[in-house]
């Protein structure tokens, strides 16, 4: 890190060379909910809390949300929200169910949730982005948000979805691998797909120094090669708790530090993409803002 530019070191750590050529993806003719990815180029990021932590927030003010699980087979919504595994997603692909009888409702929360280990799932040979983008097509009248909880990864599949969402949420943890991963996956979407805006939520932060030392990083080097625009959404303190407490102290609802930086990333987000203008907002930053951090700030990660 000491003798290369930040540029220089994440493109050194990312083994997928660019492709000249750039693929368009169908867009949306007329929109309706607003369609949010939350992705990740690395798993363990905390990005399925951050999945179910939105759309509980977001039902919570009034806000009709969807939430899919397009990690098929591997149920965690489901299970971070302590509901029974089921059928449902097999039921639906077969057609042997509608999707309203399908999905989980609790008041404006609605959750269509994915199986776990079905071995008919694994052994059947279908396109789960396809399936997923007919359920936007023909929900999103319906929603105010639909929120989809993306594989991590290179996968086509999560591409496809990352391409088709008005806004990819990235989130990130204060570690090489997560960094320069979801700097792959920018990569791909950027060349493939030609995506130049996206968002950053930083999971785990320990402290202003080291969410400063992450934003900077990530923020120039995608402008710096790529062109890519990213807008940073905040940071999520890291929880003193245990981790198998950690999912019950960020989606209960109690007066918290923890529950006021979440909630005023919403509100933020919210203020803008209700305002007349229609355009991908500009997020403050509610954990800590980046101009408090001295120009002179290595760009390395702690």
């Amino acid at each position: 890190m000491s003798t290369k530019s930040t540029g220089e070191w994440l493109l050194s750590q990312n083994k997928y060379a660019p492709k000249p050529e750039v693929e368009s993806f169908p867009k949306k003719f007329q929109r309706n909910a607003y369609t949010i990815s939350v992705t990740s180029g690395k798993g363990g990021v905390g990005k399925t809390s951050v999945s179910v932590k939105m759309a509980t927030e977001l039902a919570a003010k009034n806000y009709k949300v969807l939430l899919i699980d397009c990690d098929y087979n591997l149920s965690n919504t489901a299970v971070k929200l302590g509901l029974p595994i089921t059928q449902a997603f097999v039921d639906y692909k077969n057609e042997s169910k509608s999707f309203a009888e399908c999905i989980h409702q609790d008041g404006y929360f609605h959750l269509f949730s994915a199986c776990n280990g079905s071995l008919e799932l694994f052994e059947d040979s279908f396109r789960i982005d396809q399936l997923i983008v007919e359920i936007l097509v023909n929900q999103e009248k319906n929603y105010d948000y639909i929120i989809l909880d993306c594989p991590a990864g290179l996968s086509k599949d999560t591409l496809a979805l990352n391409a088709y969402s008005d806004y990819r949420f990235f989130v990130v943890t204060p570690d090489k691998s997560s960094v320069t991963d979801s700097y792959s996956l920018i990569k791909i979407l950027n060349k493939k797909f030609g995506i130049k805006s996206n968002h950053l939520i930083v999971n785990k932060v320990s402290n202003p120094a080291q969410y400063g030392r992450i934003v900077k990083t990530l923020s120039e080097t995608t402008e710096n090669f790529l062109g890519c625009r990213l807008k940073v959404l905040g940071g999520i303190p890291k929880a003193d708790t245990d981790v198998d407490r950690f999912d019950q102290l960020l989606l209960k609802n109690a007066d918290s530090s923890f529950q006021d930086s979440f909630s005023k990333i919403l509100n933020k987000f919210t203020e803008e993409s209700d305002g007349i203008a229609m355009s991908p907002p500009v997020i403050g930053v509610p954990y800590v803002r980046v101009d408090d951090f001295r120009h002179d700030v290595r760009p390395t990660i702690s």
